[in-house]
């Protein structure tokens, strides 16, 4: 059968239904240790039966094999040594890497005997990745289980080249086991929300999920209110005085600053609320958190913070366009965060937006107005009207109550003066100074620019450093000034950490004491630092020091 490798959400153009079935789970084997952590974790919550496969190359060695005779040492280039050569690989292929395939197979059969699980085999032949597309493809099976990185790992992989070929093109949903040991459950479930229904899927598949292994399930909305700011900044460069007023400049960006900072908040604090009501219909509690940040950093941030185990998203968000294989925040995500990550394709439409579409009306007035919303937030604009005819009771709306939601969405739009949007603040000398270490001039402006949009958010007119950090640990920077430095005690006490956790544990510590503002690990918080790193590496629940 051939399969095809263009991203498709079902045979029928549909994805499923939420919460994200889990009777008929495969599972990716390799007999690698997130393999093996990934089989375990699909026994745990698996309601009918596992299909373990193992895919296996043979055509491709074989080809590979006579490719390389000409270039075998001088010794078997005898004609009776080179057939001998050839009959012993050909036993390879034609029965070698089967057993291979059937001893990793036997190996998970064992586990899910003991689990009380039904067991099935696959072992097709080909290319690993092309072989999971095939068999997900029959819809004989309702979610994917792989191990982010196989046999071939080496230091500083994060994610294998099978494991991503196959989330980038997954028709189902796909668990990847991003540690070998940890569990889902060992510290809360993190939903990613934007308001599209795949992240309303991943949320109820949470619950499911939640409901089977006494877990924890956070909601985070995180939204960047600084990139219209640097963008505009920039533009500003280029556009001559008549440019401009052909533009509206100022009255564009103005209209981008009031709506980003209160609009797109509400609106994605909105969606959180949502989240709140379909978990209180489910009978679940939830924690929800707004976070402000490039999404994919302020989100990674959160998930190390909260010690999370499982991290679910959408596989698309609340942007994507048809031929969209991936959303860029979940694969950023994908790769950087460190716990497991369940990418979602099953949908979920929470029912006021269902009544929404069925029941509210708009005139022609109203739906022209909203149509000249700038394109960026035009979607983000509807939203939040839909979701106050809802609140207010109207099904019919018009260019008044649009009018009256878009002036508290952006509080403040009917005064002030744009001309002041780029008037640039002062910095306080110690902000500058970590500002001017950073070497890369366009990241600097970047930072520089974000940093300003942070203060004017805290409405100083002064930068100070407490602006800049936070935008400093996102890009993963670590200037002259912010350099950290080791006492001999707590480094001694590095060292007897095993070897293979010691560069986590040397990270988190630093972090901890950049986030305190230090420069120095030292004595007076060596024992809180590692008593942090450990809290990051492996969280304990309440009551089971």
């Amino acid at each position: 059968m051939v399969v095809n490798l263009a991203i498709d959400q079902d045979i029928d153009g549909k994805s499923g239904t939420a919460p994200a079935a889990m009777g008929r789970i495969l599972v990716a084997l390799d007999q690698s240790d997130y393999a093996n952590n990934a089989m375990r974790q699909a026994l745990r919550l698996c309601t009918g039966h596992v299909t373990g496969i193992h895919a296996y190359a043979a055509r491709l060695h074989d080809r590979r094999f006579k490719q390389m005779e000409g270039g075998l040492p001088e010794r078997y280039q005898r004609e009776s040594e080179m057939e001998h050569q050839r009959e012993v690989h050909e036993d390879l292929i034609g029965m070698g890497l089967g057993l291979i395939s059937d001893s990793y197979h036997d190996a998970a059969e064992m586990q899910a005997k003991k689990a009380g699980i039904p067991f099935h085999r696959l072992s097709p032949e080909g290319k690993n990745y092309t072989c999971l597309l095939e068999a997900m493809s029959t819809r004989e099976h309702d979610i994917l289980f792989i191990g982010a990185l196989g046999l071939g790992a080496v230091a500083g992989s994060t994610i294998g080249t099978v494991c991503e070929r196959v989330a980038r093109r997954a028709c189902i949903d796909v668990f990847i086991a991003k540690d070998r040991r940890l569990a889902i459950g060992d510290g809360p479930i993190v939903v990613g929300m934007d308001g599209s229904p795949k992240s309303f899927g991943a949320l109820v598949t949470a619950f499911e999920i939640a409901g089977k292994l006494d877990a924890e399930v956070h909601v985070v909305a995180a939204y960047d209110p600084y990139y219209h700011y640097v963008a505009f900044n920039k533009i500003s460069t280029v556009l001559d005085e008549e440019a401009g007023k052909v533009f509206r400049f100022k009255e564009q960006e103005q209209l981008h600053e009031e709506l980003i900072d209160d609009g797109i908040a509400r609106i994605y604090q909105a969606h959180l609320n949502v989240a709140e009501t379909v978990a209180k219909e489910a009978g679940v509690e939830i924690k929800t958190s707004l976070l402000a940040g490039k999404p994919y950093q302020a989100i990674r941030k959160y998930v190390d913070e909260a010690g999370a185990s499982l991290l679910m998203l959408g596989k698309t968000g609340v942007h994507a366009d048809a031929g969209l294989d991936i959303g860029g925040n979940t694969e950023n995500l994908l790769r950087m965060v460190p716990c497991h990550v369940w990418i979602g394709m099953a949908e979920h439409f929470p029912a006021a937006d269902v009544i929404a579409n069925e029941t509210i009306m708009w005139s022609d007035e109203a739906n022209e107005m909203i149509g000249r919303a700038p394109e960026f937030v035009r979607g983000i604009a509807r939203t939040g009207v839909i979701r106050q005819a809802q609140k207010q009771g109207h099904t019919f709306i018009t260019t008044k109550f649009v009018s009256e939601v878009m002036s508290k969405m952006m509080p403040g739009g009917s005064g002030g003066d744009p001309a002041q949007a780029f008037e640039r603040l002062e910095w306080a000398e110690d902000a500058r100074a970590m500002l001017e270490s950073i070497t890369d001039e366009q990241l600097r402006e970047n930072i520089g620019l974000r940093a300003e949009k942070s203060a004017r958010r805290d409405a100083v007119d002064r930068v100070e450093i407490a602006h800049i950090v936070p935008f400093m640990a996102e890009a993963a920077l670590e200037p002259a000034s912010a350099e950290i430095t080791w006492r001999a005690a707590p480094l001694a006490r590095l060292q007897r950490v095993p070897e293979a956790f010691r560069g986590q544990v040397k990270t988190a510590i630093e972090r901890f004491a950049r986030d305190r503002g230090l420069a120095e690990v030292g004595p007076e918080i060596e024992d809180e630092a590692f008593a942090a790193s450990r809290m990051a590496m492996c969280p304990v629940e309440p009551g089971k020091e």
